[in-house]
Formats: C-alpha cells, sequence, structure tokens
C-alpha cells in the first residue's frame, strides 16, 4: 500500500480545497487567463493554463471540455505569453483513439492561426504509447504542438529516439505517477540524473526541452550545462508549477534572459481540483507544509 496515498485521501475536501489556493488559478476561464496575465505583469513569467479534469468518460462532459479549450483560445488571443495543455483522458481516449484526435484536431487547429502553442499532456504508463501516436499525428499537420516524456519510465531514450522528425517542443519531467518498478525507476535522484540526461539527447535531436523541475540543483546543472555548450536561451525553457516556492530562482532565470513557465491549473468544477491536489501532495507531502507556512505566517 501507498502510505502516502492513503494519507491524503484521508484528507476532508475542504481542507484540501484550502491547500489548493495557491495552487490552482481559481474557478473557471477567466480565472485561469487572469493568473496567466498576473505573473506575466509581475514577473515576466509565461504561463501555460490547463483546464483541470481527466478520466473524463461522458461524452456530453467531453465536448463540453473542447468547448471550454475553444472558448479559452478565443481569449487568449494576442497574448504571447501564454501556451495550452490538455490531456488525452479529457479528449476522449476512453471512447476511441479516433475520438480523441477529432476533438484535439479541433484543439491545436483553433490555437494554430492565434500562434498558441498546444502541449498534448502526458499521464501514466498505459497511455503513454497512445498518446506519442497522437502527438505524432497531430505534428503531421501542425507546428503549434508539443508533448511530455517522463524521466522514470525505462522506454523514454527510445521514445525521444522514435519523436516526430519534425523539432518539436517535449517537457522532460520525472513524472508524477506510482508507475511499476518492472518499468520505471524508483530512485528519485536516478530519475532526476535523468531528465539532465534527456536535456541533452533532445537537444542532440533538433528538439525544444522545457526543463520541468522544481529541484534547483537540477536546474542551475541543466541551465550551467546549456551555458557551456553555448546553447541559444531561445532554444529551452524552464518550467515548474503555480505555487510552490521557488520565487528566487524563477527571477534569476528571467533576470538572465532566459523564458520560465509556470504550469496554471484552473477548474470548472471544484472536484477535479481536489484530485489533482491529491495527487501532488501525494506526491510532494512537502506542499501541505508550504500551503499551511502561506497560511499561518513565515
Amino acid at each position: 500500500m501507498d502510505i502516502k496515498r492513503f494519507i491524503v485521501d484521508l484528507t476532508p475536501p475542504p481542507l484540501v480545497r484550502i491547500f489548493a489556493a495557491p495552487y490552482v488559478a481559481g474557478k473557471g476561464i477567466e480565472a485561469g487567463v487572469s493568473k496567466a496575465d498576473e505573473i506575466w505583469n509581475a514577473s515576466r513569467l509565461h504561463a501555460t493554463l490547463d483546464l483541470l479534469g481527466e478520466e473524463v468518460f461522458r461524452r456530453e462532459d467531453i465536448e463540453t471540455t473542447v468547448a471550454l479549450y475553444l472558448r479559452m483560445i478565443d481569449q487568449l488571443k494576442g497574448r504571447t505569453h501564454v501556451s495550452i495543455s490538455c490531456k488525452p483522458t479529457q479528449m476522449g481516449i476512453h471512447e476511441s483513439e479516433a475520438y480523441c484526435l477529432e476533438n484535439l484536431r479541433k484543439v491545436v487547429g483553433h490555437a494554430a492561426p492565434h500562434g498558441l502553442h498546444v502541449t498534448v499532456d502526458m499521464e501514466d504508463h498505459t497511455f503513454t504509447d497512445v498518446t506519442l501516436r497522437l502527438f505524432k499525428t497531430l505534428r503531421d499537420e501542425f507546428d503549434n504542438v508539443g508533448t511530455v516524456l517522463q524521466s522514470r519510465l525505462f522506454r523514454t531514450r527510445d521514445d525521444i529516439l522514435a519523436l516526430h522528425a519534425k523539432p518539436c517542443k517535449v517537457r522532460i519531467c520525472i513524472g508524477i505517477y506510482n508507475e511499476p518498478k518492472s518499468i520505471a525507476l524508483t530512485d528519485k535522484p536516478a530519475m532526476k540524473d535523468k531528465v539532465f540526461d534527456f536535456v541533452g539527447l533532445l537537444l542532440d535531436k533538433g528538439h525544444y526541452p522545457e526543463i520541468a523541475t522544481h529541484d534547483e540543483p537540477l536546474v542551475r546543472r541543466c541551465l550551467d550545462y546549456l551555458d557551456k555548450r553555448g546553447c541559444p536561451k531561445t532554444a529551452y525553457e524552464v518550467q515548474m508549477l503555480l505555487g510552490v516556492p521557488r520565487q528566487d530562482i524563477q527571477a534569476e532565470i528571467v533576470d538572465a534572459g532566459r523564458l520560465m513557465r509556470l504550469y496554471v491549473p484552473f477548474a470548472e468544477e471544484w472536484k477535479y481540483a481536489i484530485a489533482y491536489l491529491k495527487r501532488r501532495l501525494a506526491a510532494n507531502p512537502m506542499m501541505g507544509a508550504y500551503v499551511m507556512k502561506n497560511l499561518f505566517g513565515r
């Protein structure tokens, strides 16, 4: 049994909702867009907006989700500091791959004329193959689409080597899902070492790595490597989650002329925000400590 997950699952939803405050922009598209504008105007931090909600099964709910993404794209016109992220399990993958592709195509195609980048998010290992197939099909048709790879999976090096021939943006992260040890690393330092290795491999293959981690030594290790390699500051970016207290290094990255992006989730229904926070708390119990510190003073 995963003890951390068990304890988090026992946490009452009202308490989880309190925990959510720093990490979720709020309820509705306007909350997400406003938060993206706020962090840009205050700190020159870019954002990727994500509508929380996965494992969506009913066609009616899927169609509502697609419509929300299309409306969000309309509201983001002219905002070069924002991209968007979405998940196959929001877009109909449980009904069929063809239906999910149709919905993703609507979103990516609607975003393309406005110069908005769309990341097809990666979920647990059971969706890795289909997510990469969807991404590669979309990449044949559009230039404004990227995806995510998780350093903990044994397969990730091969997945990088098999990426679409067109250069693309790839978020490289440890991954939040507790994967079986038969297919994934279980040692966090080893996962972080793989993030570093894969940043170099992505660059070698002509891609744009999005370095997604809150581990400051790892961030500095990657940036030092990129500088020594002579890599242009426009050829990569660093990504972190909204709410995690890393303001000093974020400001340092921006001041150095590098691109720093925050993952900014928002919810149409709080049950999705609560599910998101429970996953995050299970993966990193220190998030609860951060929240209590914010609530009761530093």
